[in-house]
């Protein structure tokens, strides 16, 4: 494994670090609250990061994340890993405007892979090239999001007027407030094999049978695309919507995860180099009991353990990027399982500790932590929670033994 940057990438990173600083970190509290106050039905991206997502796309620094030339920078997974980490400093507005955000990229990527021309052509172009947002409708309230075998929503096709006809009751398809699509996961074939039964389904957002009952409370917060809960009854989409084969939900789906969980880690790790920085510039101005809080063994501590902790995620990261590089994405799936676990707890920790190093100020939102730590939370829950990934790599083990 080699991890050096290369005169191209180490030139990227300089300009996505020149663009943060110029037009991201000044109006970043503002842009997150023009998110929350300005996205509905309709309207995808508030006034001030549609201005800021055109001056990326100028800049060339647009739909990074996808691997091939024709829409993307041409990137390994590891190398835009690196690019990830620089937009995790700002975790919600960054990768919005380099639309780089998540579910879209995710959508995107099996668009590219699984998608038919027509729905390229109709779905896939606006996503690369508009300010459109989509969303990803997977699980589901009455069922364990952890066990997708069990989910219930269905598609019956009516072969009379060649339509799906979805019904089904889903909850956190984040992103959908705003949203022009949506890439549903349902069974399509019940009596199948558990792991055939579900398919892709593309789905217009404006679609009638597709309700957008609320927007789901996530640590206090409701408003911007949301986490959202939706009600499919009779919304009947076109034959030629299924993306994909029929049956091939899973497949599509651990194609869609598999680089989003390389793109969340590295994210968090760069959340965790903004955490480290503020809160050793706290401890190196802030004066407590006679002398700095840089020279309290404690507080060395928490910097410390920051600093080694974030290293051993990021390496392990790329680890795993490297080898779905090289390997493929199955061979990579026991790294990415440890990655999504380590990096989901480093992130929390040193989010912890150096909210503590600010006592009251890190609990408000006069700082980005007290936003971030909300916004991370979720990595231990999302795209499969710690305990399936503990339990992926605690199989692959025993298996070497047995």
């Amino acid at each position: 494994m080699d991890f050096a940057l290369g005169d191209r990438l180490e030139e990227l990173l300089g300009r996505v670090r020149g663009f943060m600083d110029e037009h991201v970190y000044p109006v970043e509290a503002e842009a997150i609250a023009a998110i929350d106050e300005e996205v509905r039905p309709g309207v995808a991206y508030p006034e001030i990061l549609v201005g800021i997502r055109e001056k990326a796309r100028a800049e060339g620094l647009w739909n990074l994340f996808l691997p091939g030339d024709e829409h993307g920078a041409g990137l390994t997974n590891w190398e835009y890993g690196m690019l990830c980490e620089e937009m995790g400093r700002s975790p919600v507005v960054a990768p919005m405007a380099f639309n780089c955000a998540a579910p879209d990229t995710g959508n995107m990527e099996i668009l590219v892979e699984h998608g038919t021309d027509e729905q390229k052509r109709r779905w896939l172009e606006p996503l690369l090239n508009e300010h459109s947002r989509s969303c990803f409708s997977m699980t589901e309230p009455e069922v364990a999001g952890s066990d997708p075998t069990t989910l219930r929503a269905r598609a019956e096709l009516d072969e009379g007027s060649g339509e799906w006809v979805i019904n089904g009751h889903k909850w956190f398809t984040s992103g959908a407030v705003g949203a022009d699509l949506a890439i549903a996961m349902v069974v399509t074939d019940p009596d199948a094999a558990p792991y055939a039964k579900a398919s892709m389904i593309i789905v217009p957002t404006d679609q009638p049978g597709f309700e957008l009952v609320r927007s789901v409370p996530v640590m206090g917060h409701e408003r911007g695309p949301g986490h959202c809960e939706i009600r499919y009854e009779d919304c009947r989409v076109p034959e030629a919507n299924l993306l994909g084969p029929r049956g091939a939900g899973f497949v599509i789906a651990q194609d869609r995860l598999g680089p989003g969980r390389i793109h969340h880690c590295m994210r968090a790790i760069g959340t965790c180099e903004r955490a480290i920085e503020l809160m050793s510039r706290r401890a190196s101005e802030r004066e407590a009991f006679g002398s700095k809080l840089a020279d309290k063994q404690f507080v060395q501590d928490f910097i410390a353990k920051s600093r080694i902790e974030t290293e051993q995620a990021r390496l392990l990261t790329l680890k795993a990027a490297w080898l779905m590089d090289t390997a493929g994405k199955r061979e990579a799936r026991r790294e990415i399982s440890m990655i999504k676990v380590v990096a989901a707890n480093v992130v929390m920790d040193v989010l912890d500790r150096a909210i503590q190093v600010h006592g009251a100020l890190g609990m408000s939102d006069d700082t980005p932590l007290a936003a971030m730590w909300r916004f991370s939370r979720m990595l231990k829950v999302a795209d499969g929670p710690d305990e399936v990934h503990k339990m992926v790599v605690a199989r692959r083990e025993l298996n070497r033994y047995a």
